[in-house]
């Protein structure tokens, strides 16, 4: 299968030397100036991992859209709806995009596949969502893990999970597109709390916040029409030990670093994310309190002791 990977970070990285491990003719492109792209064009590495020969580096996009069969997108969620607009100058009839990142849209609140559907006919150009834990650290080292396919198009998501699975990465075909869209953007904005708890020395705590982080996800996939179920499922409680525990996990490295003051340079989906959950969450009608005690410490200045305590202070019910 000729699949090209827009993105050339930790993960787009990680992305396209999997599936050309599997045996996919591969394109990495990136943006002409990325340091990552010019990196991986001189050297044919990064900090994560080594590019065999058969992967092209480019940055080409109307090269990489127009050879490829499916086209892997991983970016900056943010900066879905700016590229989609160089993406869709292309002719994308008959190509299946697939959107291997997490996020939300602050500006509209939209998941990223509706962002995307906003630019392509998805009877010609099907969507799909990769998700699930990993790290890139693990995956070059040959530690296994679980992932998830999920689409409107069943013939895709199966399609795919078959062209994609392997002894590396088994992939599970998803069942409910909203709340593995929603549990994905999710899990980084538990990752900066779980962050905070290590910072401010509590991460004995961590336990109780997957609990509760998991459930107060579930009633918003819920009243977005998800199913609640998939809150604890790979897309969000499965990808925690990556998220809220790892050394590797930026969100969790972000949101220590911040209650210890300390600046950490790269992205972190979860801050934004927080944002867009929180408009998400009032436009439902959702309480969802650790959510917002992080974007509370991230943009309204709260004092994170504050916030942090307040959860365990609140009114006395019953768990489910």
């Amino acid at each position: 299968m000729k699949i090209s990977v827009l993105g050339c970070g930790r993960w787009g990285s990680c992305i396209a030397w999997y599936l050309d491990r599997i045996g996919h003719e591969v394109v990495s492109c990136g943006l002409k100036d990325a340091p990552e792209l010019q990196q991986l064009l001189t050297t044919h590495h990064n900090d994560y991992l080594t590019f065999p020969d058969s992967i092209e580096v480019t940055y080409d996009l109307p090269y990489t859209v127009e050879r490829a069969e499916v086209i892997v997108i991983s970016i900056s969620s943010q900066y879905l709806r700016s590229y989609m607009e160089d993406i869709a100058k292309n002719d994308l009839d008959g190509k299946a995009i697939v959107l291997c990142m997490k996020g939300i849209e602050v500006a509209t609140g939209s998941r990223l596949s509706e962002v995307v559907g906003d630019f392509v006919d998805e009877s010609k150009t099907p969507v799909a969502v990769w998700v699930g834990p990993g790290h890139p650290q693990d995956y070059v080292r040959g530690i296994p893990n679980c992932m998830v396919i999920d689409s409107n198009n069943d013939l895709l998501k199966e399609r795919l999970v078959k062209a994609f699975n392997s002894e590396l990465i088994r992939f599970y075909i998803g069942t409910d597109l909203i709340g593995s869209e929603i549990g994905a953007a999710a899990k980084n904005v538990i990752g900066i709390a779980a962050g905070m708890l290590d910072g401010a020395g509590y991460t004995s705590i961590k336990g109780a916040l997957m609990a509760r982080g998991t459930r107060e996800i579930a009633r918003l996939i819920e009243a977005a029409g998800g199913n609640a179920i998939s809150a604890y499922g790979l897309c969000h409680l499965g990808d925690y030990e990556a998220t809220l525990f790892s050394a590797w996990s930026h969100n969790r490295r972000y949101g220590e670093d911040f209650i210890k003051g300390k600046k950490f340079d790269k992205l972190a989906e979860g801050v934004m994310t927080s944002k867009a959950l929180c408009k998400l969450a009032d436009k439902l009608g959702v309480e969802l309190p650790i959510t917002t005690a992080v974007y509370r410490i991230l943009f309204e200045s709260a004092s994170p002791e504050a916030e942090l305590s307040a959860l365990f202070l609140r009114s006395i019910k019953e768990e489910f």
